[in-house]
């Protein structure tokens, strides 16, 4: 471990960034370790917000209708003594705003004010935030963080009706979430499919068709114009002309990196935002790294840089990073294969690697009509993707065929699968 850490500063206090304070100790990092958290709350798990958050599942009577969240025993990452072990200084309620590498100092922002932290390393994991529509009318959320998934929850009503902006996963689990408690939900979708950056339009055709059997009203192909209401949302205006009766609308319509705060610090920046990494997850000023949503790096594998928005990927980047951090000439490229899954209508989506785009793909278990299945996903010759419904062991099974290059004719072999079959 480099002798010159004594004092490391964590800008960001979600999944990637307890991950990587985990590291430091476990690598034996005994220094001043300070985590800047921008909510109030510890570290918390963000999937469930759009699952057992809003469907009521797991709750905690004990806590009390006002206050169950916080004690929701799915956003737990980790028990409160598992945290206090870290030794952290934890900041909550504290934003980065400025980065000043020469002087080794993150600019903050905070209750008392602004002040100024030294670091002789620095992760940088402050994430991104949901888009939010142009408009000012009550009823209309986005889904982030678990204040916005508490906002969601007390709108939701089973005599209501939800329309849902954007089909990615974020928007179809909303769907699922409301439909499990008997909502009217409408999900509205400007791309042909769901998931045109995630999964291939064939299978994007295969998880609209399960929104529909399971009562959502799909549309697709068409924007959203205008929100329109008397101080509150009454109804959504669609590109089409036509519109849609609305008591609540979740817009799951992307991301803004949260980054804003390292322009003109020295860190390099690609024009979305994201921070350019190296191979090691390395930023372009010594010292310091980025993770998780808005780290951009080269993958070997994927002909190109990647950034991913994953669960799994803030975990083992926080952890990846940390590791480099301390450990001088000894780095590691981080090259993992990229998993990423979503619970809809009580059926697990998992995928292995990327999925679009493609331009091979094959059922190599199972088939779409079942909605149980496992698929292959080749570009150029060569497997990029696994993607399964419903078959999370068989799915996880074709993981080593993704930790390094295998032929699409290899991956069809090793399934036993034949495309005359």
């Amino acid at each position: 471990m480099s002798d010159t850490l004594s004092e490391i500063v964590i800008a960001g206090a979600g999944m990637a960034g307890l991950h990587a304070a985990e590291a430091l100790r476990e690598r034996g990092f005994e220094g001043r370790l300070t985590l800047v958290g921008e909510e109030p709350h510890r570290p918390y798990s963000r999937p469930p917000l759009s699952k057992e958050v809003l469907t009521g599942i797991g709750m905690d009577p004990a806590n009390g209708e006002a206050g169950w969240l916080v004690g929701h025993r799915a956003l737990q990452l980790r028990e409160d003594s598992a945290v206090d072990r870290l030794d952290l200084e934890f900041r909550p309620n504290t934003r980065a705003v400025g980065l000043d590498p020469a002087a080794r100092e993150v600019r903050l922002a905070g209750p008392g004010g602004e002040d100024s932290l030294r670091y002789d390393g620095l992760i940088i994991a402050t994430g991104a935030r949901a888009r939010r529509p142009s408009t000012d009318l009550a009823g209309v959320h986005v889904l982030r963080t678990l204040d916005d998934a508490e906002a969601v929850r007390a709108a939701f009503d089973s005599t209501g009706s939800l329309v849902v902006v954007g089909a990615g996963f974020v928007g179809a689990e909303v769907a699922a979430s409301a439909r499990a408690v008997g909502m009217e939900v409408t999900l509205i979708e400007a791309a042909p499919t769901p998931l045109t950056r995630v999964v291939d339009p064939r299978i994007g055709e295969v998880l609209t068709d399960l929104h529909r059997e399971n009562g959502v009203d799909v549309r697709l192909g068409v924007g959203v114009t205008g929100f329109e209401g008397a101080g509150r949302v009454e109804r959504v205006r669609l590109a089409d002309g036509s519109a849609v009766e609305a008591s609540l609308v979740v817009a799951g319509v992307g991301v803004h990196l949260n980054t804003e705060w390292l322009r003109g610090s020295g860190v390099e920046l690609f024009e979305d935002g994201s921070v350019v990494c190296d191979e090691y997850s390395a930023a372009s000023v010594p010292n310091v790294y980025a993770v998780g949503d808005l780290a951009n790096w080269p993958h070997p594998r994927y002909g190109g840089r990647i950034r991913l928005e994953h669960w799994t990927n803030a975990s083992e980047q926080g952890e990846a990073a940390a590791r480099n951090l301390l450990a001088g000439s000894g780095r590691t490229p981080f090259t993992p294969v990229p998993y990423f899954w979503s619970d809809q209508y009580k059926k697990k989506i998992q995928l292995l690697g990327q999925g679009a785009p493609a331009d091979q793909v094959a059922f190599v278990h199972g088939s779409a009509q079942d909605r149980k299945f496992v698929v292959f996903l080749g570009r150029g010759g060569m497997l990029t993707g696994v993607l399964g419904l419903r078959s999370t062991p068989r799915t996880m099974r074709y993981r080593a065929l993704l930790e390094k290059p295998t032929t699409w004719d290899e991956a069809l072999a090793e399934a036993g699968f034949s495309p005359s079959r």
